[in-house]
């Protein structure tokens, strides 16, 4: 039934993953870089961010009447 001629499935995907771009290098990928060693941002920032944005908020709310 399978020749000899036919590729293995694990044959297909190797060839995949050989031919594959690198996602953060896609045109319709626009916020995904991928940044040289030592250059990634601080895990930090996105904490920070949010607590400027629930402070900013919150402060703004403080101003409406109740």
């Amino acid at each position: 039934m399978a020749g000899s001629s036919e590729q293995t499935p694990s044959d297909g995907a190797r060839a995949v993953v050989a031919d594959a771009q690198d996602p953060a290098r896609r045109p319709d990928v626009l916020f995904r870089v991928r940044r040289p060693v030592g250059q990634e941002p601080s895990l930090w920032a996105p904490i920070i961010g949010f607590v400027v944005v629930v402070g900013s908020v919150l402060g703004i709310l403080t101003f409406l009447p109740s």
